[in-house]
């Protein structure tokens, strides 16, 4: 008998993505899907409006204009009117609607205040700090910080994936009269080695389609976009004297990556690697546990998957320098900062590293992920939450 009945909005959907948003939905409904307790509905971006069934989870297409970076929170608000309209129609019993990013803070109030009448309660994962992404325009990032402050006050909880944004949430917000109901679920990961054997076709091919050896290269994963400072380790690779190879597994940008030749003149440098997008998750993790060493540049938001998933794969991990990623890894990596020379002199140390002690940097990062970031982990703490949700109908006035 479902006795949680959860919609998550934010995401871009599933299956597929690399975003972090993406990955969680995945693996969370993945988790869940053989329990009968809980009932997901995630939201998924498209072009045309739709239906299907993706891990047990009722997915529904919403399809959102091209209108720029609107679309976003068109998408958000399109997708919570299709919610709330579920809702009604279906007499759901206490809902959990769980908002991913605080795109739609001028339409919180309004949101909430249905929800409510309808006897749910609105959750908000607040994500990091997007006001502070270098993506966005000035005016933009005045949005993101307003909008910010107006899901904070018009939400019944905040789901924080980092305790770092959990403390900045009350450093910012607690006052007189209001302070904000929070709790901590962090993102998670796994620490297990990829199903591909070494001899499979499919790395083999991998491999060879761009002239790599296995403990050849160094890698990044991630969105290709300026705060995960791509520019930087790229201007430090080549300041290095490495002689691997620097993986870049991403969604390409033309003009980023255009933009970035011209400030660094990366094509130059036969070492560097754009190799695109690699959507096999096997694949992924063998390609991941095969590095040299996993390099990570973000310095805006939580707990960021792709720093969970490499410390689960790749032994010797090294990072920006920011507290989000020294609240992750804590001791099990190394770690970087922006200015000229750290990284390259760090590449450099990677590389003469003995292999008893980049085992052991792997030892404790696998210990990491599955003391405090497994899968399984993660998926108990959301489903206290969610069962624990639905069992009290009460909200905020």
């Amino acid at each position: 008998m479902i006795t949680s009945h959860v919609f998550i909005v934010g995401s871009k959907g599933i299956p597929g993505g690399y975003g972090g948003y993406e990955t969680f939905v995945d693996r969370l409904t993945e988790c869940h899907q053989n329990d009968p307790r809980i009932k997901y509905y995630v939201a998924c971006k498209a072009h045309e409006d739709g239906e299907f069934e993706y891990h047990d989870a009722c997915c529904f297409k919403v399809a959102v204009p091209s209108i720029g970076s609107a679309s976003a929170i068109w998408y958000d608000v399109a997708a919570l009117s299709r919610v709330c309209r579920y809702i009604e129609k279906n007499c759901i019993e206490i809902p959990i609607v769980y908002v991913l990013a605080c795109r739609i803070g001028p339409f919180c109030a309004y949101f909430q205040r249905r929800i409510h009448r309808l006897g749910g309660r609105l959750f908000v994962n607040p994500d990091g700090h997007e006001w502070a992404r270098a993506k966005w325009s000035a005016p933009v990032r005045r949005y993101w910080k307003t909008s910010e402050a107006m899901m904070v006050r018009r939400c019944d909880l905040l789901v924080c994936d980092s305790k770092s944004i959990e403390r900045y949430i009350h450093e910012e917000y607690d006052g007189p009269d209001f302070s904000p109901a929070t709790t901590f679920i962090p993102y998670g990961a796994d620490a297990r080695p990829s199903a591909l054997a070494n001899n499979s076709s499919a790395w083999i091919d991998w491999l060879t389609e761009y002239g790599l050896t296995p403990g050849g290269y160094y890698l990044v994963v991630g969105r290709f976009v300026p705060e995960n400072n791509y520019e930087t380790m790229i201007r430090e690779f080549m300041a290095s004297d490495s002689p691997r190879d620097f993986v870049l597994v991403s969604n390409v940008n033309d003009a980023f990556q255009n933009e970035l030749e011209t400030r660094t003149h990366w094509r130059a440098d036969s070492r560097i690697k754009f190799v695109g997008t690699v959507y096999d998750r096997e694949l992924l993790s063998k390609i991941r546990e095969n590095a040299h060493a996993y390099l990570h540049g973000h310095e805006v938001g939580g707990t960021n998957p792709s720093l969970l998933e490499a410390l689960g794969t790749t032994n010797l991990n090294l990072l920006l320098d920011v507290s989000f990623n020294r609240e992750v890894a804590e001791d099990a990596a190394l770690y970087w900062t922006k200015e000229l020379g750290s990284l390259a002199s760090l590449i450099g140390r990677a590389d003469a590293m003995p292999d008893e002690e980049i085992t052991e940097f792997g030892c404790r990062a696998k210990t990491r992920i599955i003391s405090a970031y497994s899968w399984k982990h993660i998926a108990r703490s959301y489903e206290r939450l969610f069962l624990e949700s639905a069992g009290n109908g009460k909200v905020r006035a």
